[in-house]
């Protein structure tokens, strides 16, 4: 049985980042300051990722001298569909949210009882 998990918000990141250029050929460094995540979470989930064959990894051709080659990624086909259901998703989340009440940055308001209540202002 294959048990499909929803990707970190990190891992999200990641895969949306490389899909603003598909084609393009990135490298982790880049993609840390872009996203400003640590390299300590940045290159365990590149490497998660070109393991489960979404990115394809590829070392520079030709370094500049004193400088050794970085190591590049891009995503593959099933990474590319990936990142498409991803940002479909993204998209639906905040509708779904306001709907509900639920929306970012709105957290239930203290009663004189003690409890809480959630309605909108």
């Amino acid at each position: 049985m294959t048990r499909s998990r929803r990707p970190s918000a990190q891992t999200t990141a990641v895969v949306l980042a490389l899909a603003e250029a598909p084609a393009a050929w990135r490298y982790g460094y880049e993609l840390c300051q872009q996203l400003q995540l640590k390299a300590g979470s940045m290159y365990p989930i590149l490497m998660r990722l070109a393991d489960r064959g979404l990115l394809e990894t590829s070392w520079e051709a030709q370094a500049p001298a004193g400088r050794p080659p970085r190591h590049l990624y891009r995503l593959t086909g099933p990474g590319r569909v990936m990142a498409a259901e991803l940002a479909a998703a993204a998209k639906a989340v905040p509708a779904a949210a306001d709907r509900t009440g639920a929306a970012a940055g709105r957290r239930p308001t203290p009663t004189a009882s003690g409890s809480t209540e959630s309605g909108r202002r």
